[in-house]
């Protein structure tokens, strides 16, 4: 098969051989999103065996680790600030030669420095491909394949990362790393030769945009900051200087970015048009109490059954996540023509508080309730931050679909990979045992998942906001957003009749005078 050349407006433009065909870029996006989310994932288990042969502490493995994230929630504020101003499908292309590069890097590793290099690159390639695929995929086709899109980002984010204490359990099994990793090198492999086959040119959103290296600047030393600080729990306590002052000084950055996006008259990110309406905002609150919450109760049943089983049984046990991916997959792409894609989030924190509260009836669980509770996290996590994600982009016309993304993936990346480790050191750390602090930090993702829930439906009543059934198609053409949504608090900033009475009366008075 061949690239071929088409013309439009007179410019010639390359299209691959597959360009067009959702079925190979959906297959495309799966492969470019599953390597990096699924390794974090796994990584806890071969965290020992990876030290070792490379000669690293568990300080420098951690922070190696944390960085990645970083750049993984850099990555969705960077793919906003190049799709304005540079061929987007182009970029594809280089985001996934250097997928490639990072994976292969991590894989050959022989020393600290190599490996940890190569899955920063990983980290920030997945976000920037991410932010680029995905949204295309979801508005570059008719409204039937909008379910399709749904499923698959559901089950790449979500069920990869479900998967993950299995497969690392498995290579652990082995006393060896490096066949998964060079997996993941295979992967991503396939996944560069489908950008190339589907490639399909493309302008910049936006040429005229402006360029903002404030923004940027915010966002990359934010989030350094922040998962530097988070990854320094490993052998700090939380107020030493080392940790407390990058946290909060990070998290300090990240609000100033948001704060100065919402001020800016051209902003990068659409966060005063999301933070000013209703839906957006509820979608938002429970994307980041569910990350939270989920993330952080998974890490620390994980932690407390480390010294009763192997890393292979461990990952069985927590097996039937990927099971309730599966199922809360399903559920999204069969509500989300309907009035119930409103009410999915809702049911998602239930399910994520039962999975919870299951989990702290006995500190360590029982096989079978471990197995119970697993499902049921999986399960929540699946029904909430990808619906909400979708609650969110279609309250606003679908060519913000990207920056809403951008915006809801930066903060659930520093909700669940940021919240987790401060979680275990607050276990590890709490008198009464490692088994002690971590029901105690149980209970706090347990509120964490009521609250969001509880969040989320007083902002939905206090601003008048109702489920509605998605206009699909007004929504794919670009238009107008797929329903209505009621500015934040709008009951309760509306003035009363007879206050409005009042106040025309003594306006009239007063122009007597």
């Amino acid at each position: 098969m061949h690239a071929r050349v088409v013309r439009r407006r007179g410019a010639a433009m390359i299209q691959g051989p597959l360009a067009g065909r959702y079925s190979a870029v959906a297959t495309m996006v799966m492969f470019a999103l599953i390597p990096y989310l699924a390794l974090s994932a796994a990584l806890g288990p071969l965290t020992p065996i990876i030290s070792k042969q490379l000669h690293m502490s568990a300080q420098t493995f951690s922070l190696g680790a944390g960085l990645a994230n970083a750049a993984y929630a850099l990555g969705t504020v960077l793919a906003v600030q190049f799709a304005q101003h540079f061929p987007q499908r182009r970029m594809l292309v280089l985001y996934a030669i250097l997928l490639v590069i990072g994976s292969i890097l991590t894989a050959s590793a022989t020393d600290a420095g190599m490996f940890i290099t190569g899955h920063i690159i990983q980290g920030l390639c997945t976000s920037l491909l991410l932010i680029s695929a995905v949204p295309p995929l979801a508005i570059g086709y008719p409204a039937d394949k909008l379910r399709d899109t749904a499923v698959i980002m559901n089950m790449c984010i979500f069920g990869a990362v479900a998967l993950g204490p299995l497969v690392g359990g498995v290579q652990a099994e082995s006393l060896a790393w490096r066949p998964l990793f060079w997996i993941v090198v295979g992967i991503a492999v396939v996944a560069l030769i489908l950008v190339l086959l589907t490639f399909e040119d493309s302008p910049p959103a936006n040429p005229d945009a402006p360029r903002d290296p404030l923004a940027i600047s915010l966002a990359a030393t934010g989030c350094v900051a922040a998962f530097f600080g988070a990854s320094e729990l490993t052998s700090h306590a939380l107020l030493n200087v080392e940790t407390i002052l990058p946290l909060l000084g990070g998290l300090g950055l990240i609000v100033a970015l948001v704060v100065y996006q919402f001020r800016a008259k051209r902003p990068l990110l659409t966060v005063k048009t999301m933070l000013t309406s209703s839906i957006p905002v509820a979608g938002i609150v429970v994307a980041l109490f569910a990350a939270a919450a989920s993330v952080s109760a998974t890490a620390l049943t994980v932690g407390v059954l480390e010294a009763r089983y192997s890393p292979l049984h461990i990952g069985l046990l927590y097996l039937p996540e990927v099971a309730g991916a599966v199922i809360s997959a399903i559920a999204l792409g069969l509500v989300i023509r309907k009035r119930a894609m409103h009410y999915l989030p809702l049911v998602g924190m239930i399910v994520l508080a039962a999975g919870i509260l299951v989990f702290r009836i006995s500190v360590p669980s029982s096989q079978a309730m471990t197995l119970l509770g697993s499902g049921l996290t999986g399960i929540g996590l699946g029904a909430t931050v990808a619906p909400a994600l979708f609650v969110a982009g279609f309250s606003l016309p679908a060519a913000n679909l990207q920056r809403v993304f951008a915006i809801v993936e930066l903060f659930r990346a520093v909700a669940a990979f940021m919240v987790a480790p401060i979680f275990i050191h607050f276990a590890a750390a709490t008198g009464g045992g490692l088994d002690a602090g971590t029901a105690i930090a149980l209970w706090i993702g347990l509120g964490l998942a009521l609250g969001g829930a509880i969040i989320g439906v007083v902002i939905y009543m206090v601003s008048g906001a109702r489920p509605q059934a998605p206009d699909l198609d007004l929504f794919l053409s670009q238009s107008d957003a797929a329903w209505e949504s009621p500015p934040l608090f709008a009951k309760l900033r509306r003035t009363p009749p007879e206050t409005k009475v009042l106040a025309m009366s003594s306006t009239t008075a007063e122009s007597g005078d």
